[in-house]
Formats: C-alpha cells, sequence, structure tokens
C-alpha cells in the first residue's frame, strides 16, 4: 500500500493534518520540500497521493529553493500520472500574484486597479496611472511580506531613490492602489474541491498586511508584515466566522475551480469608498483558521482528510476501508 505523501516546507503548520491522518489510519510521509531530491528518469512514485502544501513565504524562512524546486517536481510527477492535490496549474496561480490578478481579469472579477512591473525604474512610472494611496508588493510574497504602503508620490519616489523596496525573489511586483476596507476587516473564504468550505473575517488595525489567520503563522516582525495571531491581542487582529452572500460564494467558487485549486484561501475586501467587493489574493497554501472548531464550529482537517481519501485510487479506498474495519 503506498503512502500519501505529505509534501511541505513550514516545521508547524501541517500537525494538525498529520493527526487527522493517523486517526483514520492513513499511510502517509512527510517529505520535506526544502531538503528534497528526485530522479528525472522514475517510472514508479513511491506514494499513492501527493499533497502539495508548499508555502509562498517559504523564502522568509531561507526556503526559496524549496518554493522554486517544488514546481518542477510536480510537474514531474503529473507527468508520471500521480495524483496531485494543488498541482501545477494551482501552483502557478499560487506563486505570482501578476498570474492571479491576470485570472481575475479574464473571470471578470474586480480587483484593485494595478500596474505590473519588473525593475524599480517602472515604479513611478506605473504609480501615474493610480491614485495615491498606492501599495507596492513584491510579486512572490507570501504572509504579507514584501507590501510596502505609499501614501504620497514624494514618499514613493524617494524610496526608489534611495533603493529602500525590494522586488522579491523574482524581481516583479504590482504597484497597486490601497483600498480602505470597510469595517476594518477582509474576507477569507476558504475552498475545497472547488466549493465553498466556510469564511472568515480578520479584523485589523490596518497597521500590518499580514492577515494569515492560522495561530503558528509567524514573519519577521517589520513595519510591513507583522506576527499574526499568537500576537492577536497586542495586533488587535480578531478573527470571526461569517457566510458570504451567495454571490461572492459564486464568485469565489469560479475563481478556485479556474484557478484548479483542490483547497485554497480566497480574499476580498469590500472598499470603503464605493462598497464593492474586491479580490486581491489566492492563497493555495490552506493553514486554515486557528482554533476552528470555536471559530467555524468544526474540524476543516477532518474534512480535508476525507476530500484525500477520494482522491485515491479505489483499490487502495477498499483496502484503507478493511484495514479501518
Amino acid at each position: 500500500m503506498k503512502p500519501i505523501a505529505i509534501f511541505y516546507e513550514h516545521p508547524e503548520w501541517f500537525k494538525p493534518l498529520f493527526t487527522e491522518l493517523r486517526k483514520r489510519n492513513l499511510p502517509y510521509v512527510e517529505v520535506n520540500a526544502a531538503n528534497h531530491q528526485y530522479d528525472p528518469a522514475e517510472r514508479n512514485v513511491p506514494f499513492s497521493l501527493v499533497v502539495n502544501r508548499m508555502s509562498s513565504s517559504s523564502h522568509l524562512r531561507g526556503h526559496a529553493n524549496g518554493y522554486f524546486h517544488t514546481l518542477d517536481y510536480i510537474f514531474h510527477l503529473e507527468q508520471l500520472g500521480v495524483p496531485v492535490v494543488n498541482g501545477v496549474k494551482a501552483q502557478l496561480i499560487e506563486s505570482s500574484k501578476a498570474r492571479q490578478l491576470a485570472l481575475f481579469s479574464a473571470l471578470g472579477v474586480r480587483y484593485p486597479k494595478s500596474v505590473v512591473v519588473n525593475h524599480i525604474d517602472q515604479i513611478i512610472p506605473a504609480a501615474g496611472a493610480l491614485q495615491f494611496p498606492v501599495v507596492v508588493k513584491a510579486n512572490v510574497g507570501g504572509s504579507g511580506a514584501g507590501i510596502v504602503r505609499f501614501d504620497t508620490l514624494k514618499g514613493l519616489t524617494d524610496a526608489v531613490q534611495f533603493n529602500q523596496i525590494n522586488l522579491g525573489i523574482d524581481h516583479a511586483a504590482l504597484v497597486q492602489e490601497f483600498l480602505t476596507a470597510r469595517g476594518q476587516h477582509i474576507c477569507r473564504v476558504e475552498t475545497l474541491n472547488g466549493k465553498y468550505l466556510y469564511a472568515i473575517r480578520v479584523h485589523t488595525t490596518g497597521e500590518s498586511f499580514n492577515l494569515c489567520p492560522a495561530e503558528l503563522c509567524h514573519v519577521p516582525e517589520t513595519p510591513e508584515a507583522l506576527a499574526c495571531l499568537t500576537e492577536a491581542p497586542r495586533k488587535g487582529i480578531k478573527v470571526e466566522a461569517f457566510t458570504p452572500p451567495p454571490d461572492i460564494i459564486n464568485t469565489v467558487e469560479s475563481i478556485a475551480k479556474a484557478a484548479h485549486l483542490d483547497v485554497g484561501g480566497i480574499e476580498y475586501l469590500i472598499n470603503d469608498t464605493d462598497g464593492q467587493a474586491y479580490f486581491y489574493d489566492i492563497n493555495a497554501l490552506s493553514n486554515f483558521v486557528a482554533d476552528a472548531e470555536n471559530i467555524v464550529g468544526y474540524n476543516p482537517y477532518a474534512v480535508f482528510v476525507e476530500y484525500l481519501t477520494t482522491r485515491l485510487s479505489p483499490e487502495l479506498e477498499t483496502k484503507l476501508a478493511a484495514v479501518a474495519l
């Protein structure tokens, strides 16, 4: 019986997933994406299913090597016919904010007005087409990293002149109009198998762009990327469950399907100026909200593991059912 492979990088985020797999007696192996090798000539992969849990914020933990390696590896797996949860197409969307905006545009989904640049000299001309305040977002970010707000053209010009803007690990960025979120919260909708799973509001003081709802999420404490819910009381962050209106759920599901997300979160906010919903992020790495049973009423990892069993071959499912009995 080939095990399920959990291909991941963060040492803590997926312990709840491992717990659920053990509860169901599902054979699995933990595969470290940041320290990994494979043989392109292999034709027999020792896994029944590979669950891609690679984070775009891995470079913040010194694991950019794993980030770039992941796309190559899952491409290799798919060429061999190995089923992958969040495969190449999902990883391509997860790993580029520019591609996310292209997807929004193709679907006719409203998003903050943006310009994509690949050189610092393009930032000021790009901002000329936008209204201030603006944010500069590294194309590959994660956990709010690489996002800096500028309220004036002078402030942005000074940052460019003094080389204070980091375009990130792929040397690309978005210059984007900053929208004030009505009610000082953003909305994150989680999906599974292209369908709505649950939604949360993440409240913030507006001083941090790191609105990760996972308890163990942490990035270096800088003005643009603060620690998340481990310090929620001090940072003024709170999380609550809610049910979005049907049109939002329909839009989220259409995005998830177009992005080929098997599991993932999609974020939007209600712009305080015009009252419209603006989508701005697709996150294929769903850590799920901390303390989910108290916040959303159930354990989403249990639902996720149930979904994983549906991705196994019928023969393996039969064997697992026999083991459970």
